[in-house]
């Protein structure tokens, strides 16, 4: 048999071969020849990802923050799962799937990726069935379904209000599996901090054991990243507190463009907020949409009592509710894209019929589907929501209707990737939420665990084999390597730069702050004014984080307020770096809305001639403004025209 590293190969490697072959470091001899991938994720994409790339023979370091990658955010996605098997029977297609997805996201996706998630769909269900996923079925024991906003026909797959938590028990099954047959090695407790580029490749991590504090060194042929979005920049969302965006801002220093960071997804289904001491917002499902109808009172002098306190939602006759989606969207009704549907709220909001003391909250009534079908029949479907719903506000959804408002929950925008998922670095890769790729300018409702799994199961570990296929005339690289050594040392500058601040800020106290702007400028309405201005206060911001922190205890040891303060260096910058993508793109496209574009009756006005096309933006050093590159959206099967869910 020949031997490893009997011939010099050709390109950039051979240049540091003497190097390489110096600091070879073979950790078992029976396996050299077996490739090592690092994937940075446990969530549905990166478990998925992970067990299947072990699967095929590779050996995969699977890196995940929480103590259990059971506990990873994907749990929480709840109303389900699309795919077009048209169990139904009423007229769904892969195209009818390709091309909701498109219009939903505004006609700002790349067509070919969305055409093979729609491909690719109808075998996660498959799989997952086969893993034993507890698919809510039918009387006679098919496969149920019910529809999503964007959609008007059932599509989506589901297991009660828990579909994110069953699909990742299946995809962890899998994970197991390879961790205990041995091909994939899995680290929790870690966090990368950065990646390390040789010879322009991603070829190894730097990773923080979050237990000990300690920075460790993992090499590898490629690297993956799976680590969802940034939604936690607006301080208060759906996303669970330790979301984060650091791994893919590490790759955007590094050279991977950020492509679309100002398409962030408004969810208008969410508890609204209570008090200025919240961490987090609730989700209610999409799901709910198909049995609650939306509505606000006719009358200002209702909004007002309501508002005081001195009447009740259910006291209002039915002739004085406005069901304004149901008007306003005939075709679609309560089921309108999240995009829509948040702005509509948003607009009577504005207008004074909001029905909380806040005046920031609609009503999502379920009294017409429990006359309808019964209480046991809506209990069966959405119980376990409405009993999150009671624990959090102490109301009774099934007597009174539910009190709901928009609020930050998904980041369309993400690292930039070709077709295969390979960013602008080679051997780089990103999936899941942590790319661009899929939902344009906004996702349609369960659209993000289909595009977790598709990446994972079916596009990922196929196409990552066309850049490994000849990287296995490649050794395995030593850690001690310069540029392991140098990327350590930034990172540890980072950290002690951070613990020598002793001010007096606390992270959460200059987050919050960070939050208000996000949401105030760079929230569900933007204009050219609001967006300098928070510029000009996201700069405000960076001053006083790096001149005012405070973080107790020490670098090297367990210190969550130390994970809190890097994340929210990297939130300020991914905030700074919204702000220019929605300054340059002048116009509205699905949760991207430009007040100073939109048509007469308040909907997005996109200008195709001048902005379809990919903003990618390439970091061009701390503080200074990026530069930015186009990819051009072609069309070639789909009629780009204005969406339109009134007909």
């Amino acid at each position: 048999m020949t031997k490893i590293d009997s011939k010099i190969p050709e390109g950039p490697v051979a240049e540091k071969w003497t190097n390489y072959k110096a600091h070879q470091k073979l950790v078992n001899p029976a396996n050299k020849r077996r490739l090592d991938i690092i994937v940075v994720g446990t969530g549905l994409a990166g478990a998925s990802a992970a067990a299947s790339l072990g699967e095929m023979g590779f050996r995969v370091f699977n890196f995940c923050i929480q103590d259990s990658p059971r506990r990873a955010h994907s749990i929480a996605a709840q109303g389900g799962i699309n795919a077009a098997k048209n169990y139904q029977n009423d007229g769904d297609s892969v195209y009818r799937l390709f091309y909701d997805t498109v219009k939903g996201g505004d006609y700002r996706a790349r067509e070919a990726n969305v055409y093979r998630l729609a491909e690719v769909s109808n075998n996660i269900i498959d799989q997952c069935v086969a893993q034993g996923v507890p698919f809510a079925r039918e009387y006679g024991g098919l496969l149920d379904n019910r529809s999503f906003g964007g959609a008007q026909v059932s599509r989506t797959f589901y297991a009660k209000g828990q579909t994110g938590q069953q699909l990742l028990l299946g995809a962890y099954s899998a994970l197991s599996r390879q961790v205990n047959v041995g091909t994939v090695k899995l680290y929790t407790r870690y966090e990368m901090e950065d990646v390390v580029i040789i010879d322009g490749r991603a070829r190894g991590i730097i990773a923080k054991n979050l237990v000990t504090g300690k920075l460790e060194r993992f090499a590898a042929h490629a690297v993956v990243i799976a680590t969802g979005g940034y939604g936690n920049a607006y301080f208060l969302s759906t996303n669970a507190m330790a979301c984060n965006c650091s791994a893919a801002m590490a790759c955007y220093r590094k050279g991977a463009w950020f492509a679309n960071p100002a398409y962030v997804q408004i969810h208008p289904t969410c508890i609204p907020v209570h008090g200025d001491k919240q961490s987090k917002l609730t989700l209610m499902s999409e799901s709910l949409r198909n049995d609650g109808r939306i509505w606000v009172p006719k009358k200002l002098e209702d909004a007002k009592k309501l508002q005081e306190g001195t009447l009740q939602g259910k006291d209002i006759p039915e002739e004085d509710r406005d069901y304004y989606l149901e008007r306003r969207y005939p075709a679609f009704g309560n089921l309108v894209p999240r995009d829509v549907a948040s702005r509509a709220a948003k607009e009577r909001c504005d207008a004074g019929f909001g029905v909380n003391n806040t005046g920031l909250a609609v009503f999502l009534d379920f009294k017409y589907a429990i006359d309808r079908l019964g209480e046991d029949v809506v209990r069966a479907r959405y119980g376990n929501l409405f009993d999150m719903y009671e624990e959090i506000t102490d109301e009774n959804p099934y007597k009174t209707p539910m009190m709901i408002f928009p609020a930050i929950h998904y980041t369309m925008g993400g690292i930039w990737v070709d077709y295969e998922l390979m960013t602008s670095i080679k051997g780089l890769y990103a999936i899941g939420e942590a790319n661009f790729s899929d939902h344009g300018a906004n996702r349609l409702g369960a659209s993000a665990l289909m595009q977790g799994l598709a990446d994972g199961y079916f596009v990922l570990p196929y196409t990552i084999q066309n850049y490994l296929s000849d990287q296995i005339q490649v050794p395995r690289f030593s850690t001690d390597l310069p540029e392991f050594v140098a990327a350590e040392k930034a990172v540890n500058d980072k950290i002690q730069k951070l613990m020598n601040i002793k001010g007096h800020r606390s992270v959460d106290s200059i987050h919050k702050e960070l939050g208000h702007i996000m949401w105030d400028f760079v929230g569900m309405g933007r204009t050219k004014e609001s967006l300098t201005t928070a510029l000009a206060k996201l700069k405000e911001v960076r001053k006083t984080f790096w001149s005012d922190l405070r973080i107790p205890g020490e670098a090297n040891e367990l210190n969550v307020e130390l994970e809190k303060a890097i994340r929210l260096a990297d939130f300020i910058e991914i905030g700074e770096l919204m702000a220019y993508d929605a300054l340059n793109r002048e116009e509205s496209c699905g949760g991207h809305f430009r007040e100073e574009h939109q048509t007469p009756e308040g909907e997005a006005l996109r200008h195709d001639d001048k902005f379809s096309y990919v903003a990618c933006w390439k970091y061009t050093g701390e503080g200074k403004e990026p530069e930015l590159i186009k990819e051009d959206l072609n069309y070639q099967f789909v009629k780009v025209q204005t969406r339109n869910y009134k007909s």
